[in-house]
């Protein structure tokens, strides 16, 4: 890879890790993000079923765009999401049926995760298998991100625990509105509100050393 070829790589990576985090800044992908998030382990293992998806999906519509007609590549990109979101589901169910049942059906639901329909349309249809599969796991990363943080905050305060490990002693007093709808709006409202202030601050920064 060039040292052009480099640089261009990485911030087609960082795109969705920060800069267009899919959670936090284009605020997709709510369903799955306030529904499984009760703990930091669901958190985990819905952002990388969803990040191998995005990535699987957008190499695939990537290498076909020259050969996809326009008049079926929505219907095209839905097949290829959903083939590769049964092998998840599958696999899910093989290596643990509690996490299987724990995730429901926001397992299958991925298929239309607007945010994978997204990127194989506005990016993989436009760019080739290497750009398009960096940019997918920049965007998979940023979910995967956008979840932890939601599921460690909801987790801890909730149940005084992280990845089922006990932070507290016996007199702690679980949160357990956490655990709950409410819970997780709120938590997702204050992730939102210090994201958009790091922006902000960013922002001012970088206007400052233009000045």
């Amino acid at each position: 890879m060039s040292a052009v070829a480099a640089p261009r790589t990485w911030d087609e990576f960082l795109e969705g890790l920060w800069k267009q985090n899919p959670v936090f800044v284009m605020v997709l992908g709510m369903c799955p993000t306030l529904a499984v998030t009760v703990s930091a382990v669901n958190a985990v293992s819905m952002g990388l079923a969803t990040a191998f998806v995005l990535v699987a999906s957008c190499g695939l519509v990537s290498a076909m765009r020259r050969v996809v007609p326009k008049e079926v590549r929505i219907a095209t990109y839905i097949v290829i999401i959903a083939t590769f979101v049964t092998a998840v589901d599958y696999a899910i169910q093989a290596i643990s049926l509690a996490l299987y049942d724990a995730l429901g059906a926001f397992i299958q639901l991925i298929v239309v995760n607007c945010i994978i329909l997204g990127r194989a349309e506005a990016h993989a249809s436009k760019s080739p298998p290497v750009a398009a599969m960096v940019n997918a796991a920049g965007m998979g990363a940023g979910f995967t991100l956008g979840l932890v943080l939601l599921g460690a905050v909801r987790e801890i305060l909730g149940s005084g625990a992280l990845f089922g490990i006990a932070l507290f002693g016996a007199n702690f007093q679980p949160w357990v509105v956490m655990l709950l709808p409410p819970g997780g709006f709120f938590v997702l409202g204050t992730w939102l509100l210090a994201f958009a202030a790091w922006a902000r601050r960013r922002e001012r920064r970088e206007g400052a050393s233009h000045a």
